[in-house]
């Protein structure tokens, strides 16, 4: 499969890439305890949790905008329907379709959110439930170029209060293992980041941005796994708790119903 993987995203085969790969499979770990019925996943990537959903579901569909990976997740779930294009809108579907939607690490991407979530609630059905999460802003370590945003619980509930009837943030916080490794990361990126005197990283346009996150990402992720093979490789997605308290959690973990 054509691999659309940066430190971004992030590999399930890369192994300095583990920490964060079991991060965002979490998300959908979690998911399986809420979805149901007819399922949308708004930007699924190259399907990281399609195996997850499958067998809570009665069908899948999904849309992404990279096109070769959308067809060769057609050809590996022929079952499931996949679409091409960007979002939103969600211009494909239809008013009412879906018992439950996921989207997860997609929102900080989105442009007009306000738009994103208003569409989300238009193809849910009544009673539905979507479930999104995203980066918890105080816990970044940097600017990530790639986020049009990043949000706190308050800031992502107020938006989604102004569709949804419930309206729970919940987050996806780490145990003991994970918080050692998120604060020695948090340490190397602080070690990196006092070179940037002027504070370019929140003045340059994004764009500019982008090469250089990638390789120094790459780099301190490298270094980290190399300093600490044992905890790197060994954080498994049972090490992400779901939590009611948002505001210390790496993630948000956001459950809306129509």
């Amino acid at each position: 499969m054509a691999s659309v993987y940066t430190t971004e995203i992030a590999s399930d085969s890369v192994a300095s890439d583990n920490p964060i790969h079991q991060r965002l499979l979490k998300a959908y770990v979690i998911a399986t305890g809420y979805v149901k019925g007819n399922l949308l996943e708004v930007g699924c990537g190259e399907g990281r949790g399609i195996d997850w959903l499958l067998p809570k579901i009665s069908h899948y569909s999904a849309i992404d905008k990279i096109a070769p990976v959308v067809e060769q997740l057609q050809k590996r779930y022929p079952r499931a329907s996949f679409v091409s294009g960007n979002i939103p809108p969600l211009a494909d579907f239809a008013d009412n379709t879906f018992d439950s939607v996921v989207s997860f690490q997609v929102i900080e991407h989105i442009q007009n959110d306000w738009f994103f979530l208003k569409e989300i609630h238009r193809v849910l059905k009544p009673g539905g439930i979507a479930l999104l999460s995203t980066p918890n802003r105080p816990m970044s370590l940097s600017r990530n170029p790639w986020h049009i945003r990043e949000y706190t619980p308050a800031e992502l509930s107020r938006v989604a209060n102004e569709f949804f009837t419930s309206v729970e943030m919940k987050g996806v916080a780490g145990n003991e293992k994970v918080m050692t490794y998120y604060n020695r990361n948090k340490e190397s990126v602080n070690r990196m980041m006092r070179w940037d005197i002027f504070n370019l990283q929140y003045k340059l346009p994004a764009a500019l941005l982008r090469i250089p996150y990638e390789l120094l990402n790459r780099i301190n992720r490298n270094k980290l796994k190399d300093g600490a093979d044992e905890l790197v490789t060994g954080i498994h997605h049972s090490d992400y708790l779901l939590v009611d308290n948002a505001e210390q959690a790496l993630d948000l973990f956001l459950m809306v119903r129509k």
